[in-house]
């Protein structure tokens, strides 16, 4: 317990990993991790951190350019709760796929896939514990935008219900099929070529989650929208998954962390899709609105850079404690459960270093997806001075907020001897896609009531494209 508690430079890491990689087996010898996460650089976490989280930009303005088309399609006009539940369906990329990669970048890190068979009980009891979750929790992101819309004052129609949860349903367990798939590859390959996965997976699984969610949430509704008249398809959709669920249960049941996120990691991720259903609430109230003309485009741009920012730093702190400390058990440098936010971004730890890093991202990032999004959808955005200023400021505002809370809370989740992997990123990113949804309607409103005045004053900037 005393060389795990003393600080990591001052041992060396394979003496410290000497006494074990598994929580359960604290004496058994592992190989030894790849990328020694104490001795990065804000140099080399840059590099590494830099071009996926690029990468992840352009496919969330992708899924931005998306969301706009998407809007005008028959199905999300004639079924006002399909635009609620585009972020839960959106975040369950930071529920389930983030999460999951967090996870298996944890187990890499340690050195617990390094063994062919062993790799193949970790990822295959990994990826049907996602199926699981993302059919039990569509299903219930499904119901949570019913309710959401019933206390809204909008009416029950009994087969567009049916049509919104098989179609949420059958969109998340495509989505985690496809995207639990690619983060296994990512973080099997980033091992063998010694590149810490906790840096590039969860920003590619943010670059293409939204991208699919969204493009399979159009065209599976759509397809069921078209359908509706056929009282038998949808039902057995969901009869359909409720008797592969069982089947997915026992493969998941062969490796027993993933037996106890089965039994006890339900409250994280349901709680983080009904945060992210306040969101889509919001989107829901504000998208078809004059004044919030280019909502749709910067919606999941906003949710998902704070979200991918704040899944990679949750990930690297995880992987942190993994290496250095026991469930329960802070490090002597890391005994305040409350950090201030001056020592979140101006301490001398390795987790201060990739905080400022990150941050140092979000202006630069925002400005070229926002450059992106410009250039495509010139006519149907406002691109004023006024408005990037209030756009980057709220990025900012978002992201330190979440890094801060990322902080703070995998401090707390590690002290109750609970997995920071399990347990905090789902909360984050569905706080993230609340804030980013909420400080962006802000930022309409507020650049609606600065425009409205410089016209009545005398003009203070050039015009907003046209609508």
């Amino acid at each position: 317990m005393e060389t795990r508690q003393r600080r990591p430079e001052e041992l060396g890491l394979l003496q410290a990993l000497g006494a074990g990689s598994s929580l359960e087996s604290p004496r058994v010898v592992p190989t030894p991790p790849g990328p020694e996460l104490s001795r990065e650089t804000a140099w080399s976490i840059g590099i590494q951190v830099t071009l996926p989280f690029l990468f992840a930009g352009l496919g969330l303005s992708g899924a931005g350019i998306l969301l706009h088309y998407f809007q005008h399609w028959p199905v999300f006009t004639e079924m006002k709760d399909l635009l609620t539940l585009v972020p839960p369906l959106v975040g369950l990329k930071g529920n389930l796929e983030m999460t999951l990669a967090s996870r298996l970048s944890t187990a890499a890190n340690t050195g617990q896939i390094d063994d062919p068979r062993e790799q193949y009980r970790v990822v295959s009891s990994n990826l049907a514990l996602v199926q699981v979750q993302a059919a039990v929790v569509g299903l219930l992101a499904a119901v949570a935008a019913l309710l959401l819309g019933l206390a809204s004052g909008q009416g029950l129609d009994v087969v567009e219900a049916q049509v919104l949860c098989a179609s949420s349903v059958l969109t998340a367990s495509l989505a985690a099929c496809a995207l639990g798939t690619l983060m296994v590859c990512i973080v099997v390959g980033a091992r063998k070529l010694g590149v810490n996965p906790d840096n590039i997976a969860t920003p590619i699984a943010a670059s293409l989650g939204d991208l699919i969610t969204l493009s399979l949430l159009a065209v599976v509704s759509s397809f069921f929208y078209r359908h509706r008249d056929s009282q038998y398809l949808t039902p057995l959709v969901c009869v359909g998954f409720a008797v592969l669920t069982p089947a997915c249960v026992l493969i998941a049941k062969q490796n027993p962390p993933v037996v106890r996120i089965l039994k006890f990691g339900w409250f994280p991720i349901v709680l983080a899709m009904l945060v992210s259903s306040l969101g889509g609430l919001i989107l829901n109230k504000t998208l078809y609105r004059p004044q919030f003309r280019g909502m749709a485009v910067f919606a999941p741009i906003m949710c998902g850079v704070g979200g991918n920012l704040v899944a990679i730093q949750t990930s690297r702190i995880s992987t942190y404690l993994h290496l250095w400390s026991t469930p329960g058990v802070l490090p002597l440098w890391m005994k305040k459960c409350w950090p201030n936010p001056c020592s979140t971004f101006c301490s001398s730890e390795i987790s201060a270093t990739s905080a400022r890093v990150l941050l140092l991202l979000v202006v630069p990032g925002h400005l070229a997806f926002f450059s992106v999004v410009s250039l495509l959808e010139s006519q149907s955005v406002p691109s004023d001075r006024t408005f990037v200023l209030l756009y980057l400021l709220a990025g900012l505002v978002q992201v330190m907020v979440l890094l801060h809370l990322a902080d703070v809370a995998v401090r707390l989740a590690w002290r109750q001897a609970l997995d920071p992997d399990d347990h905090c990123i789902p909360y984050l990113t569905g706080l993230g896609d609340l804030l980013g949804t909420g400080l962006l309607a802000l930022c309409f409103l507020v650049h609606g009531l600065l425009w409205t005045g410089a016209r009545l004053g005398g003009p203070l900037d050039p015009a907003p494209g046209p609508s």
